[in-house]
């Protein structure tokens, strides 16, 4: 099924594209959300209408968003979560909106949760490749990762050299 997309959707396409998605993703998903609706004769022209006028728009606001992908690409943020014991799943979840503030306040630029390009808030720990949609033809990548803070970092042991040996031998003796 064709449809027009009313705003970005991840991995299917950006705002005012057409996109061709299946019957039942477009009716359970993206239509109800108002994401999209069905690309007929009538839809598809005031697409190109709407289209149209925003090129003159876009083009303005095209070479702001170049800049911030300069500013933005290739950045790492770290966001802290609790876990379990021994468990790598968060207590909460890290949401599109939680990256925008993190983004906000690290790097000092402000974006709308809705140009975070995440599907399903992070509910572990890792590192996340995030795709950010600053602009209907830009778009900028970092890496998030997640980590808890009081997790216990246990180093390997370092390997004893002959003379550190002895020593705890000797002091074994003595004792």
């Amino acid at each position: 099924m064709k449809v027009i997309l009313l705003q970005t959707v991840p991995k299917v396409g950006k705002e005012g594209t057409i996109a061709t998605v299946k019957d039942g993703y477009a009716r359970n998903y993206l239509f109800p959300r108002k994401m999209a609706i069905l690309a007929d004769k009538t839809q598809v022209k005031a697409l190109e209408a709407r289209n149209a006028r925003l090129a003159a728009k876009l083009a303005e606001t095209k070479a702001s968003a170049v800049s911030l992908k300069e500013k933005l690409e290739g950045q790492t943020l770290t966001l802290e979560g609790k876990v379990g014991a021994d468990q790598t799943r968060l207590f909460g979840a890290i949401t599109a909106q939680d990256i925008a503030d993190a983004i906000k306040a690290n790097l000092g630029v402000a974006l709308e949760k809705k140009q975070v390009g995440i599907l399903e808030p992070i509910k572990r720990l890792g590192s996340y490749k995030i795709a950010l949609d600053l602009h209907r033809e830009v778009d900028a990548h970092i890496t998030v990762n997640v980590i808890d803070p009081n997790a216990v970092v246990v180093e390997a042991p370092a390997e004893e050299t002959p003379a550190a040996a002895e020593e705890a031998t000797e002091e074994l003796v003595e004792a």
